[in-house]
């Protein structure tokens, strides 16, 4: 069993579960406990899991902290555990203070459906504010299990975690205000649209009426493309199984549908998995991509010339294709986006063709 499916499997578990867990320990026990353990760690081994870890904050000794999950003798993450039904935005504090005092780079905050990742993206060895993931167990996303994955003790790398950390935080603090724009658009949102459309001065009143017609624009918008999504999968008439991606053929009189290429959650996916592959070689940034209709290719400084490597995701066969020397491509097939993992040393060759000024 893979680690998405064992995810969605606890997944299960807790919404079962949670309605017969009555206390805080039982929590631990039902949730806590198995979740260290789908990410690796040994929890009966105290070199790796501390249970009652112990983090002294000045003059008050022996403060104990849920967890601390160990590596090479030293604490990599600090988890605070809480009752299932007890909210979480009143014991970040706690959290804050052990975290001030400990080694540890990262720290969880969980009560079992709800779990809070943090850092010190903004100041040096004080935890942030706010998480740079955070996930309900009960409605994870694939993207979300991918961003957790790094976690697993097979793949945990502090570096690599914290880079991605800080692009997390951000996506996680836009998609908040955006959401909330969506539901509650404010003043400068509504102006921004109003005085493109409406010929006059936008007073309070035609702001106010602009308001509820913003509003009800982005609702029809996002109806339309899920009504337009559920058309087009109902429409589509069930198709052989290919060895090779079918590629699209657009008339000239093809319309602006026809012509769209949407990139998907998936391909994404698969981007943030290569970009993690190989940012021992070369910082995040470098690492990009371009979607085609048949493909997604992922490049090296956004240069065409530097092919790193192209998945082929959209079909009922999935593939990577991976490039040579000579920039050959080499088309393998994968049977989920986790087996992205195993071409890291093929992506290695492949980048360094390229960091070898000599060639």
């Amino acid at each position: 069993m893979d680690f998405k499916d064992q995810i969605k499997q606890f997944s299960e578990r807790v919404s079962k579960l949670k309605d017969n867990i009555h206390t805080e320990e039982a929590t631990k026990n039902a949730f806590i406990m198995p979740f260290l353990q789908i990410l690796g760690y040994d929890v009966f081994n105290p070199m790796e899991v501390v249970p009652e870890f112990i983090c002294d904050i000045g003059i008050k000794k022996g403060e104990k902290i849920d967890y601390a999950i160990f590596r090479d003798g030293a604490p990599i993450v600090l988890v605070e555990c809480k009752h299932w039904k007890q909210k979480l935005d009143v014991h970040d504090g706690q959290l804050l203070r052990y975290f001030h005092v400990s080694k540890a780079k990262f720290s969880m905050l969980t009560n079992g459906l709800i779990f809070r990742f943090y850092t010190d993206l903004v100041e040096p060895n004080k935890m942030d504010e706010k998480p740079f993931l955070e996930f309900n167990i009960e409605e994870i996303k694939d993207g979300q299990i991918e961003q957790l994955k790094e976690f697993h003790k097979a793949y945990f790398d502090v570096d690599n975690i914290y880079q991605s950390a800080s692009e997390l935080k951000y996506i996680y603090e836009i998609r908040q205000l955006v959401n909330q724009e969506f539901h509650e658009p404010n003043d400068e949102f509504v102006k921004y649209f109003a005085r493109q459309v409406y010929p006059s001065v936008v007073t309070s009143k035609v702001l106010e009426a602009f308001r509820f017609l913003v509003k009800r624009t982005i609702t029809n918008i996002i109806n339309d493309t899920i009504n337009d999504r559920l058309k087009s999968a109902i429409s589509k008439p069930d198709s052989p199984i290919q060895e090779e991606p079918t590629p699209v053929v657009l008339s000239p009189g093809a319309n602006t549908q026809e012509r769209e290429i949407v990139t998907t959650q998936e391909e994404l996916e698969g981007f943030y998995i290569v970009r993690s592959l190989l940012r021992q070689k070369v910082p995040s940034s470098r690492i990009t991509h371009r979607d085609a209709l048949s493909y997604f290719a992922i490049f090296l400084d956004d240069n065409n010339r530097k092919p790193l490597c192209r998945l082929y995701l959209n079909n009922s066969k999935k593939y990577i294709g991976i490039f040579d020397s000579e920039k050959k491509e080499s088309k393998v097939e994968i049977q989920t986006i986790d087996d992205i993992y195993k071409f890291g040393s093929e992506l290695d060759s492949t980048i360094e063709i390229y960091l070898d000024t000599k060639k």
